[in-house]
């Protein structure tokens, strides 16, 4: 069986470093995995996204519309855009939180409302306060962590080595912060 994860999210949220901290503890759990990456324009708070997919044999990292298993959004409008990529049965876990682009800084075009109906008439969804937790814990930058612990336990990975993934994908001043996070995410499902 093939699994299909579609990470959403805004430069400099840690889209990509959570992908990679999944990739790595489905690797040393002994699946194969394949893992794509578009950065657009990260740097400058643009959309940044992440495809895995898992199983016995994979051919490509590639999830096409309407087969994600799984979409993990970071920010509420990256999830708007994103959406038509869950299966119907599928699920997206979304972090609760609005940041403003560049034409909504500015004033020529509001935030959407409605995005939380929307989304949630559309797929099943949970929606997590990820970035308040982590600001809780000390740290806005571990919400990516704190997703990745809902979107481990939601999908039942909570077996696999996450601890180790984690000691060898953030630098060692932070390895206590993110097993924190991390542990508050799979707490959360519960």
């Amino acid at each position: 069986m093939t699994y299909s994860i579609k990470l959403v999210g805004v430069g400099g949220q840690g889209t990509i470093l959570a992908a990679k901290v999944l990739s790595y503890a489905l690797i040393d759990a002994g699946y194969d995995v394949k893992m794509s990456e578009i950065h657009g324009m990260s740097q400058r708070g643009g959309s940044v996204s992440s495809e895995i997919r898992y199983g016995k044999k994979i051919h490509s990292p590639v999830i096409e519309k309407g087969c994600a298993d799984v979409l993990v959004s970071f920010e509420l409008m990256e999830a708007e855009r994103a959406i038509d990529y869950v299966k119907k049965d599928g699920l997206l876990i979304v972090n609760d939180l609005k940041i403003n682009s560049m034409v909504t800084l500015n004033g020529k075009i509001p935030y959407p409302s409605g995005i939380i109906e929307d989304i949630q008439n559309k797929v099943n969804t949970v929606l997590v306060d990820g970035s308040k937790k982590a600001i809780d814990l000390g740290n806005a930058k571990v919400m990516n962590i704190i997703m990745l612990g809902v979107l481990v336990k939601a999908i039942q990975l909570e077996h696999l080595d996450f601890e180790n993934a984690i000691k060898n994908s953030v630098k060692p001043k932070f390895i206590d912060l993110n097993l924190k996070a991390f542990n508050i995410g799979l707490s959360y499902m519960e």
